[in-house]
Order: C-alpha cells, then sequence, then structure tokens
C-alpha cells in the first residue's frame, strides 16, 4: 500500500487538473526504474486506464496505479509534498530503502 500525505493530495489535485486530468476518476501511476546516483529512481505521472498487472490503490482520496515489478520496492512508502528550503517537490517515504541519494530522487535497497 502506497499512502498519500494532504499535501501531495492538494498537490496532486491541482497538477492533475492543469494536466486535464480528473482526481476523482484518474490515477496517480507510481513506479520504480533503473537510473539515479543510487541506482533506482521514482517515477510518477498521471493515467486514465490500468494496465494488466497493476496493483490499485486508493489513500485520501487519491487513485494511485502501480505496476506489479515496482510494488515490491515501493511497500510501505508515503508520497509527501515538500516547500521547504530544500526545494519543493514530491517526496518519497521509502521504508524499504537503504539509501538515499542527496537530491531525494533516487534510492538503493
Amino acid at each position: 500500500m502506497i499512502k498519500v500525505s494532504e499535501t501531495a493530495k492538494k498537490k496532486v489535485v491541482e497538477l492533475m487538473a492543469d494536466d486535464g486530468y480528473n482526481a476523482a476518476t484518474d490515477y496517480v501511476r507510481v513506479g520504480v526504474k533503473s537510473g539515479g546516483c543510487s541506482g533506482l529512481s521514482y517515477d510518477l505521472k498521471f493515467d486514465k486506464e490500468q494496465q494488466d498487472g497493476d496493483k490499485v490503490f486508493e489513500d485520501n482520496g487519491v487513485k494511485i496505479i502501480v505496476d506489479k515489478k515496482s510494488f515490491l520496492y515501493l511497500i510501505g512508502t508515503t508520497l509527501e509534498y515538500s516547500g521547504g528550503l530544500n526545494g519543493t517537490g514530491f517526496v518519497f517515504n521509502n521504508p524499504n530503502a537503504n539509501r538515499t541519494c542527496g537530491c531525494g530522487e533516487s534510492f538503493s535497497l
């Protein structure tokens, strides 16, 4: 399961509307791909449809889909949104990550 903080929810709803998506019916697709200085990086985009094998969650009013492969890396992750001094953007609090890079965009297990 992936959790969504209240600040992340507000930003997701805003960005989805800006891009022509509807937070009530469309999805946030969260994935993991190779890359970044720690080996793996997060991928977040909007999607209107599920694919075969996707895991589907809903938390805090946000519908999330995760592909089967990425799911294993993301179990227990919380999606947050930060507007602090270190920059603005989505932050993944992933209990499975052993190491993260300084920019917070990549991790290793």
